[in-house]
């Protein structure tokens, strides 16, 4: 046992004095339990720190890890340039881990290394462990864009490299809770930010990192986060362990919530495997969603799962009703893992003899060609939901007053270039975020001018 403790603390920048010049004051509870915190981790005498920033190199299907013999960064971004720390990697550490990501075929490990220097993310819980540990050695890693089963399994991984190395290790989640607490703050309010952060404090509260995976995938886009894939590695890194933890402080005076936790590890325990445990509820609800879909999303799953296991594409089943063989509409197919969008693939005019036609073929485009994600694997087909968008023939419109975002999807077109979105889509609101999604889908500039259509749709589970 290897991995001694794990804590989760934020990095407001200005919490550093120097770059606070007094406005640290406000968030005095969370400057206090930072320390605390610190000495905490100080206390175990670890060896190596492994810190999981959201803010060094993220990409949306690869985690990376820093590599070299070390870095250093400052504050200069915030003002304060003569504030430095240096940092010396753990290098056997980062190489045993990541040649285990290889084995474990995990998307993760050195590749596309871009910045020169500490992120802030890193630095501020640093500074602070600075105060009460030298001599240590430090393993940097980021987060993806990938689900948090690969987060966790990550974390996984990095206890039984520490197991392996028999290194004293403590792992750091840096990550701030929701940015949308207040209508005043700098990223404005969204009902999400509070449930989001009181979900975080609870699990906390509880060391109950089940709760934690569980909570919605919504929830963590509308609050405006980074700090969940951080927390979520922590709890790969305390799988299957017995933990001592505690919830030091929440607050969040100016619209961003602040949380520091600490967890020491004392035993083994087999009963925490969350991310087991989670799997499995989300298995069984998926069971019963598939159980209870109509043949238009029972046809879209099949189709996908045919193409997903034999390579092949599914010939269309008999028995299907008229409105599928006899008619002909466009036709969206999306796909969802954990809530997030996993595939979506579809027309806006009919392509095939039928919808039938349809729904098989661009099943298969969103689950193997959605040129945004990797093709669904087969081990992720019980995780996978899936829904079908019959779409109405498209309708110019002649402004912005005609869009209603729960029941009209909208084209926006630039000459040659369009952006499509469906309608009733989570976290966006307002037709003026549909727009904008749809100008940055079709490359289409804020400043060029555009023709604007509308549809409807039938959604089918």
């Amino acid at each position: 046992m290897s991995i001694l403790a794990a804590v989760a603390v934020p990095h407001p920048p200005l919490i550093i004095p120097e770059v606070g010049l007094g406005k640290e004051k406000k968030i005095q509870s969370t400057i206090d339990s930072y320390n605390s915190v610190m000495e905490f981790v100080a206390s175990f005498k670890p060896e190596t720190v492994v810190i999981s920033s959201p803010h060094m190199e993220s990409y949306a299907d690869y985690i990376h890890v820093a590599s070299g013999s070390g870095e250093s960064g400052s504050f200069s971004q915030f003002g304060a340039g003569a504030v430095r720390i240096d940092s010396v990697y753990d290098e056997v550490f980062i190489d045993e881990l990541c040649a285990d990501f290889k084995t474990k075929n995990l998307s993760a490990g050195k590749l596309g290394h871009k910045m020169t220097e500490l992120d802030h993310a890193t630095m501020i819980p640093m500074w602070f462990l600075n105060k009460y540990l030298q001599n240590y050695k430090v393993v940097r890693i980021g987060i993806s864009g990938l689900d948090l089963c690969e987060h966790y399994r990550v974390g996984q991984a990095i206890a039984e490299v520490a197991s392996r190395l028999k290194r004293k290790t403590v792992f750091i989640g840096s990550g701030d809770l929701s940015h949308r607490l207040l209508e005043d703050g700098p990223y404005g309010f969204d009902s999400n930010g509070p449930v989001f952060d009181k979900s975080i404090a609870e699990s906390f509260r509880e060391s109950d990192f089940y709760k934690l995976l569980s909570i919605p995938s919504n929830v963590c886009e509308g609050a405006g986060e980074c700090g969940f894939r951080p927390f979520v590695m922590m709890a790969g890194v305390l799988d299957r362990k017995a933990i001592d933890g505690k919830l030091l402080s929440y607050e969040g005076p100016f619209g961003v919530g602040y949380a520091v936790a600490c967890f020491s590890v004392t035993g083994e325990d087999d009963d925490n495997n969350y991310l087991d445990r989670f799997l499995k509820a989300q298995r069984e609800q998926n069971t019963k969603s598939k159980e209870s879909s109509d043949e238009y999303a029972y046809l879209a799953r099949a189709s996908m799962e045919h193409y997903v296991k034999k390579h092949s594409m599914l010939q269309r089943p008999e028995g299907l009703s008229r409105d599928l063989t006899n008619k002909r509409a466009a036709v969206f197919v999306s796909l969802k893992k954990f809530g997030q969008l996993r595939g979506c693939i579809g027309s806006l005019a009919p392509t095939s003899e039928c919808v039938a036609d349809e729904i098989i073929k661009f099943a298969v485009n969103a689950c193997s060609y959605d040129p945004r994600f990797e093709p669904v694997r087969e081990e992720e087909l019980p995780f996978i939901t899936v829904s079908v968008d019959v779409l109405t023939e498209p309708e110019k419109i002649g402004s912005i007053e005609e869009l209603n975002p729960k029941k009209y999807g909208v084209i926006v077109r630039a000459g040659h270039k369009s952006g499509v979105l469906l309608p009733d889509l989570e976290g966006v609101d307002t037709p003026q975020e549909q727009i904008r999604i749809c100008r940055r889908k079709g490359n289409i500039s804020d400043d060029e001018s555009v023709e604007l259509e509308r549809f409807e749709v039938i959604r089918h589970f």
